[in-house]
This record gives structure tokens, C-alpha cells and sequence, in this order.
């Protein structure tokens, strides 16, 4: 279906033909109307569909008609989960809208200089993009006047609430008027969700085509299990070599093992950056665009700091950690493959992993299946049942599945064991950058003559390259120097 169909304005479908896009999706073909009409609406759908287009395009239509009520404050209200969801929904706003006269669009965000921001909002503006937690700062010092708003619309409101934005979110919607139109963007209904939905959302239209997407069928997926964490470090090691991949991102549990595996990456030779919610905003957005450029290969990070990253260059996705949820899984393989193009997905599981594995299986409807590389052949038999207790936990005493192995001090890619780590730091790295500790449970690799780390572990010898935001330059990669990949074109 065409834009011009759904009844967007000439200068919107223009905007959109300048872009390149000149059908609309199945999300937008459902929504716009529902919102142009000017319905509550509770939609389910993917990153990668055309979501972004599906609320901010009939959004910036009611900009065409001017607000009844004086004053200097948003006419339109976003709020998402991340500041990089914050920023490419702004960036997509302001793609659309460059052909509307008087359409000003501000982003408050945490991380960044408050006076800026407050400068920002003491100005007319009509459109304003936020992350929970720093606009209630703003609210509650008064510098927001919500009395223009018409439309409040909340993008990824699952992952608000998963990251405990409840509250918040609820107090900011009590401080918009109980006129205005609500759109709420979920992965799932149930739960907290429903719950907010109920109180913000009146007799809402609803969507849902999540699980129509949450195939992936442009994606090849299969996986490894691997023994132990040398196991899994030295095939890391084989599939981080792979000359097919232009670019990567790596998935890791926690915070922590985001930095310590791009160290370990990065000390073997690899353009390398870590990407987390710890990071200081400014190097987010040079990590992010330092990957959109091509000069870093491999991006590690976990899954709140990559959620709505969207880079046409990456070709794989790599589960160096099992996702908590099969939500998640979908959500980070959908990094690749974007706009129809092709990816590979691969994911590495222990042997306690299965349950987990098979509760993604059952989530998206496909199975994943398992290779073997050569030489790299795990010993140990997958488990195809949970044992006794609870299920999914890897028995009495085990690590609850996909949560991954804390990591400890220690070089190479092995920083922690799966065990007590009592004996950490006892084996020496091998050639190819893998713990050379054999399939023992709990042992860590470590290498002698190392400069000391930020968090005091031993740092591998010859990585004094380029930091993980790569700012740096040194013994690692020099930034700028990989090619700009221009992939696929993607809807935000």
C-alpha cells in the first residue's frame, strides 16, 4: 500500500520518497489509520518493521493542523527505554518532518548537560523524544509544560517497565492532560503491561503481528554447545575469524563481560568496541557511530545499550551468553538482516543451556540447529530434559540457564570459570588468544608481563591499542581505517 493511500500530507510522502520508501508496511498500513483517527491504540511489533514510521508519521500529520492552545511546550511526547532508541527515533522525526514548516524536535536524555537541555525547553518546540528518568528531572523541577500535548506515545513500553520504569512512566502520563491520545509499542500484553495499558489507554484499538516477525526467516541461525569457557572462548576465537563477517555484534550477560571480552578481542588483534549502559553518553554515540562507519568490526554489548540499534553493515549476530528471555533473543538477532537483507545468527550454550534453548525454539517457532567445528568438538552430552528441580535451572545448585558465567580477574577471553575460580589465573594463553586450560570447569586463563587494568585484573600483553570506545589509537586498530558499509536500507 502507498503512503499517499493512508492519508499522510504531500510533504510527509515526500520526505518518505526522498528516503527511499515508497510502500508502507504491515504495522504502518494498520496503525496510521487507527492513529490519524485518532484512537488509542496498543500495537506489538519488532524492530525493523517500520515501527518508528508507524506512530511518528500520523504524529507529525496532526502537526499540520495548529495546536487550539497557546504556549511553548510539545504537542507530541516519545518516551523510550534508551538513550540510542531516544536518539534514532529523534533522527527519524527530523527525517520526516524536514519538509513541515515551524517542526522543532528536542531530545532530553540522561548523560547529557542539563543546561543545554533546559535552554532547549525554554524554546517553542512541537516534538519531544525522552528517556523516563531524565525527563521526570525536568518535570519535576517545572521546566516542562505539558498543557499543548495531544499525543503521548510509548516506544518498547515492555522494556520500560523491565527496567523498572513503572513509576515513572505512570508519572509522567498523570502530568499530561486527560485529553490526550495515547499509542503504546509492547513485545508482549501481558503482565505490567496490561496493567499500563489499563490505566493510561481508553478502549484502545490493538495490533498485534510481533510473532508474525519473530521468525526471521531472512536469518540462518544455528548454534554451538560448548563444554566449559575455554571451550567457548577458543570457538569465540573461530567464528570472530570468519572473513564472511563484515560486521559483528557480540552479546554478552553483563556490563562487566562486555568490557573484559572487547579487552580480550582487541588484545588478539581486533577492531573491537564495547557498548553498555555504564558508558558516558558521548562515547556511546562515537562507538555507535565509529560502527555505523565501519571502522569497528566487532561491537560487544549487552542487550539494554544495543536495543533499536540499527547499523546495515552487521552481517552476524554472536550470543556469546544466552539471553534471560526469548523476547530478547529475537531482538538481538534481529540486529542483523535488516530490511530483508541476510544475517547469520550463532549462539553458544552449555550443556545446562538446553532448556533455555528450547524455550526459544518454542518462541519463535523454529529450531536451532547445532554444529560442530572441527577440532573444536565439544565432550560433553547436551542435556535434553531439566534434571530434578527446577526447571530450566540446571539442577539442584545449578546457574539458572542463559544468564551466563560471572567473570572474574584474569586475562585472555576467560577472565571467569564456571566453577569456583579457585585456581584462576593458573594457565597461560595459547597462540590463537583461547585459555589453554583444557575442558576443566572453573579455571582462567592468565597472561604474565601484562600492564595493570582498570579493575585491577591483569591486562593481556600488546593490548595497548585503541580504548573500547575507540578513541585511542595504539598496538590495537587505528579507527576510520574499515570500509563504509552502506548494507540494506531499514525503517528505524
Amino acid at each position: 500500500m502507498s503512503f499517499e493511500t493512508l492519508g499522510l500530507n504531500e510533504s510527509l510522502v515526500k520526505a518518505l520518497v526522498d528516503s527511499g520508501y515508497t510502500q508502507a508496511t504491515p504495522i504502518q498500513e494498520q496503525a496510521i489509520p487507527l492513529i490519524l483517527e485518532g484512537h488509542d491504540l496498543l500495537a506489538s511489533a519488532q524492530t525493523g518493521t517500520g515501527k518508528t514510521a508507524a506512530f511518528m508519521l500520523p504524529a507529525l500529520e496532526k502537526l499540520s493542523t495548529p495546536s487550539p492552545v497557546a504556549g511553548r511546550g510539545p504537542r507530541i511526547l516519545v518516551l523510550t527505554p534508551t538513550r540510542e532508541l531516544a536518539l534514532q527515533v529523534t533522527a527519524a522525526a527530523e527525517k520526516y518532518s524536514k519538509h513541515l514548516r515551524r517542526v522543532k524536535v528536542v531530545s532530553i536524555l540522561g548523560g547529557m548537560p542539563y543546561p543545554i537541555q533546559n535552554k532547549m525547553l525554554s524554546q517553542p518546540f512541537e516534538v519531544l523524544v525522552a528517556t523516563p528518568g531524565r525527563l521526570i528531572d525536568h518535570i519535576e523541577r517545572g521546566r516542562i509544560d505539558f498543557s499543548r500535548l495531544e499525543m503521548l506515545i510509548l516506544d518498547e513500553a515492555d522494556r520500560m517497565l523491565d527496567m523498572g520504569f513503572f513509576d515513572d512512566v505512570e508519572r509522567i502520563a498523570m502530568s499530561t492532560p486527560d485529553t490526550r491520545q495515547t499509542v503504546m509499542f509492547s513485545a508482549t500484553f501481558e503482565g505490567n503491561i496490561a496493567r499500563l495499558a489499563t490505566q493510561l489507554l481508553k478502549t484502545p484499538k490493538r495490533i498485534e503481528i510481533a510473532h508474525q516477525q519473530a521468525r526471521h526467516e531472512n536469518i540462518t541461525q544455528h548454534m554451538h554447545y560448548v563444554d566449559d569457557l575455554s571451550h567457548k572462548n577458543r570457538v569465540l576465537t573461530h567464528l570472530v575469524n570468519d572473513v564472511d563477517i563484515n560486521q559483528a555484534i557480540i552479546f554478552t550477560a553483563t556490563k562487566r563481560d562486555a568490557d573484559s571480552l572487547a579487552d580480550d578481542l582487541q588484545a588478539a588483534g581486533h577492531k573491537v568496541a564495547a557498548l553498555h549502559g555504564d558508558m558516558h553518553q558521548g562515547a556511546r554515540n562515537r562507538t555507535i557511530t565509529q560502527m555505523r562507519h565501519g571502522s569497528i568490526r566487532l561491537l560487544v554489548a549487552t542487550d539494554v545499550a544495543a536495543r533499536g540499534l540499527d547499523v546495515p553493515g552487521i552481517t552476524h549476530v554472536i550470543n556469546y551468553d544466552l539471553p534471560k528471555n526469548p523476547e530478547d533473543y529475537v531482538h538481538r538477532i534481529g540486529r542483523t538482516g535488516r530490511a530483508g537483507a541476510s544475517g547469520i545468527a550463532v549462539s553458544l550454550a552449555s550443556p545446562r543451556d538446553s532448556m533455555q534453548l528450547k524455550r526459544i525454539e518454542r518462541f519463535t517457532g523454529q529450531l536451532i540447529p547445532a554444529q560442530v567445528i572441527e577440532g573444536l568438538e565439544p565432550k560433553l552430552k547436551p542435556r535434553t530434559s531439566a534434571p530434578s528441580g527446577r526447571p530450566g535451572n540446571g539442577g539442584r545448585g545449578g546457574r539458572p540457564s542463559g544468564q551466563g558465567e560471572p567473570r572474574r580477574s584474569g586475562g585472555g577471553y576467560g577472565n571467569s570459570g564456571y566453577g569456583n575460580n579457585s585456581n584462576a589465573g593458573t594457565a597461560n594463553r595459547n597462540s590463537n588468544g583461547a585459555a589453554a586450560n583444557g575442558n576443566t570447569w572453573g579455571q582462567s586463563a592468565n597472561t604474565a608481563g601484562a600492564a595493570p587494568r582498570r579493575d585491577g585484573a591483569s591486562r593481556p600483553a600488546g593490548s595497548g591499542g585503541a580504548r573500547r570506545d575507540g578513541q585511542g589509537a595504539g598496538g590495537g586498530f587505528k579507527s576510520g581505517n574499515g570500509n563504509r558499509s552502506n548494507g540494506n536500507r531499514s525503517w528505524s
